[in-house]
């Protein structure tokens, strides 16, 4: 008797273990991010714009988010794809895949983190991106030209 009660309480265990494991997973990868343009929770959309329609099924962005992504100067984050010259459209078309990913995907839960803004309480790091888009991107770009070294901080805003 006392062996089948360990057998239980070890089957028992291993069904909360399996059950705790599955939700932390759910929890990384079906939620949005607390971020200005972020929905709270991910749901279909029905039809999103563009780069951005994969995940018209399960999103963290509207349709109208989507649209202003792929705008040269977007309301998004006041933002001008174009702030050194025309960027060739090659290129461009990275930057906005980018701007998909991070507005719509439901599935960045391990690599959120913490920020410390006045327009989002949460951000991503570190997302890991495929050798062959990471030479893609550097392929249609490397010809484009930038007048800012880091894009996520530094900017002079007081113009607009």
């Amino acid at each position: 008797l006392a062996g089948e009660m360990a057998t239980r309480r070890l089957l028992l265990g291993v069904l909360l273990w399996v059950g705790a494991a599955r939700a932390a997973r759910d929890s990384l990868t079906n939620v949005c991010m607390d971020a200005t343009h972020h929905k709270k929770e991910p749901g279909p959309e029905g039809k999103l714009y563009g780069q951005c329609s994969p995940w018209k099924d399960n999103a963290c962005c509207t349709a109208n988010t989507t649209a202003e992504a792929h705008r040269d100067q977007s309301y998004l984050y006041s933002f001008n794809w174009n702030h050194c010259g025309v960027m060739p459209p090659k290129c461009k078309r990275h930057f906005i895949q980018d701007t998909c990913l991070y507005e719509c995907s439901p599935n960045l839960g391990p690599w959120i983190d913490q920020a410390d803004s006045s327009w989002r309480k949460e951000r991503i790091l570190h997302v890991p991106l495929c050798r062959e888009d990471c030479e893609q991107w550097w392929e249609d770009c490397q010809e484009a030209l930038t007048c800012k070294v880091n894009w996520h901080k530094g900017w002079n805003w007081t113009s607009g």
